[in-house]
C-alpha cells in the first residue's frame, strides 16, 4: 500500500522519543515541551512534521543546544542561522559543503565531517573522537546537512548510501524509509554518498529566500527533501503490493508506466536509483522482517522473495548486511535472550531449518534472481 501525501509528512513515534532523550539526559521534564508542540504526554502515533519541528525547537531552547546534546559541545541558539548565512553566497555546492563542514566542526567539535571526492561519488564521512554515537545523532547530522544542501540547489540530492558506525537501532525500518537509500550499520565510519556531479551545481539563493527557509525550519528539513515522491516511489509502492516471486520484469514495468525501457532507466538514474537497487531494498526489508519472526526457514524465505536457490539469497543477504541469514537470526536470538540470561554460555537455539543449509562464507559475485537484467 502506498503512502498518501499527508502520511509522508508524518514522523514516527520512535524519533519523537529519541529527541526527548535530550531532556531526559539533563533531568528535565518532557511534558512542557510536548505541550508547547501541541503533542500529548505519551506519543504513540505518528506526528506531523510541523509538530515535530515545534518540539525540536522547544527542546533546543530548553537545553540551549540546536544539536540536542548529540555533539562534543553544544550548538548554541542561533548557530543554525549563522551556518546558513555563512554558506549562502558560495559559488557551488562543493564550496558550500566544505564551508558547512568546517563551520559545524567549530560549532559542535565532534563529530567532524570530511568531504571525500572520487571519480563517481562525493562522500561526507564523519570522524568521531571517541565511541560511536547513537543512530539518532548521526541521522540528525545528516538531516541538517542534507536539508541545507538540497535547499541551496533547489532540488533533492538523491543519496547512494547511508552508513552508520553504530549498531542497528530498534526502529531500523524507519531509518531505511526516511533516507530512501541502502542503509548499513556497524560500519567503520558514518557517511553519506551521492553522485559527484551534484557538487558542481550553482548556488543561487537570496537573503529573502533564506528568511523564508529559516521561517519553516526545521519542519522543512524533515519533509521537503525526503525520499517520498517521484517515479521511484511509484515503483516501490507497486512492488510492495505484490509478492516478490510475482514481480514483473523491467520491460513489463516500463510498459505499465507507459515508458520505454530506456526512458525508465534514465529517469530512475535521475532520481539516484536503479531497478535492481529498488528491488534489493524491498527484498532486504522483507527478509529482515521474516527472519525476525522466526516462523519459517531460510529456504522458504528465499523462495518467497523470488530466489530460485537458497544460496542466491544467502549471497544477497551477505551483500546487504555482511552477515548470513542464519547468523543474523542467531544474533536476534542472542539479543532476545540476553536480558533473561546474560551469562549463559550456551548458544541460543537456531531455527532448525537454518542449520546445515548455511553455505560456506566465500566471496562470490552479487546474487541475481532469474528475471534480473543488467
Amino acid at each position: 500500500m502506498s503512502e498518501t501525501g499527508s502520511e509522508r509528512r508524518m514522523i514516527r513515534p520512535s524519533f519523537v522519543e529519541e529527541a526527548l532523550d535530550a531532556l531526559r539526559r539533563k533531568g528535565l521534564p518532557t511534558a512542557p515541551v510536548l505541550a508547547a508542540a501541541g503533542l500529548p504526554e505519551k506519543v504513540d502515533e505518528p506526528v506531523s512534521a510541523e509538530a515535530y519541528g515545534r518540539m525540536w525547537l522547544a527542546i533546543a531552547a530548553a537545553v540551549d543546544d540546536e544539536y540536542l546534546g548529540l555533539g562534543g559541545q553544544p550548538m548554541r541558539h542561533g548557530a543554525f542561522v549563522m551556518l546558513c548565512h555563512a554558506i549562502l553566497h558560495t559559488g557551488t555546492l562543493e564550496q558550500a559543503l566544505k564551508r558547512a563542514l568546517r563551520f559545524l566542526a567549530v560549532l559542535i567539535d565532534d563529530p567532524r565531517g570530511e568531504l571525500i571526492v572520487t571519480d563517481r561519488l562525493a562522500e561526507v564521512v564523519l570522524h568521531d573522537a571517541g565511541p560511536a554515537r547513537t543512530a539518532f545523532a548521526y541521522r540528525t547530522f545528516w538531516i541538517i546537512l542534507h536539508g541545507i544542501m538540497c535547499w541551496l540547489v533547489g532540488r533533492r540530492i538523491p543519496l547512494r548510501l547511508v552508513d552508520f558506525r553504530c549498531a542497528e537501532p530498534a526502529g531500523v525500518a524507519d531509518y531505511r524509509l526516511f533516507f530512501g537509500a541502502p542503509v548499513r550499520f556497524d560500519r567503520p565510519e558514518s557517511r553519506i554518498a551521492f553522485d559527484v556531479r551534484y557538487l558542481a551545481l550553482p548556488i543561487d539563493r537570496s537573503e529573502k529566500a533564506l528568511k523564508q527557509f529559516l521561517r519553516a525550519a526545521p519542519a522543512n528539513l524533515l519533509v521537503r527533501y525526503r525520499y517520498d515522491a517521484g517515479l521511484v516511489a511509484t515503483i516501490r509502492a507497486r512492488l510492495r503490493a505484490l509478492p516478490p516471486a510475482t514481480w514483473p520484469d523491467f520491460e513489463t514495468t516500463a510498459r505499465s508506466l507507459r515508458l520505454s525501457p530506456s526512458t525508465l532507466r534514465h529517469r530512475l538514474h535521475q532520481e539516484g536509483q536503479s531497478w535492481n537497487a529498488i528491488r534489493d531494498e524491498i527484498r532486504r526489508d522483507l527478509a529482515i522482517a521474516a527472519l525476525a519472526r522466526g516462523d519459517r526457514g531460510v529456504a522458504e524465505i528465499a523462495g518467497e522473495l523470488g530466489y530460485a536457490e537458497p544460496s542466491a539469497f544467502h549471497r544477497a543477504f551477505r551483500k546487504w548486511t555482511t552477515k548470513t541469514p542464519g547468523s543474523h537470526r542467531r544474533e536476534l536470538a542472542d539479543r532476545a535472550a540476553a536480558p533473561l540470561a546474560p551469562a549463559a554460555p550456551a548458544r541460543p537455539h537456531a531455527n532448525p531449518a537454518d542449520t546445515a543449509r548455511e553455505p560456506p562464507e566465500t566471496a562470490e559475485e552479487p546474487a541475481r534472481t532469474a528475471d534480473e537484467r543488467p
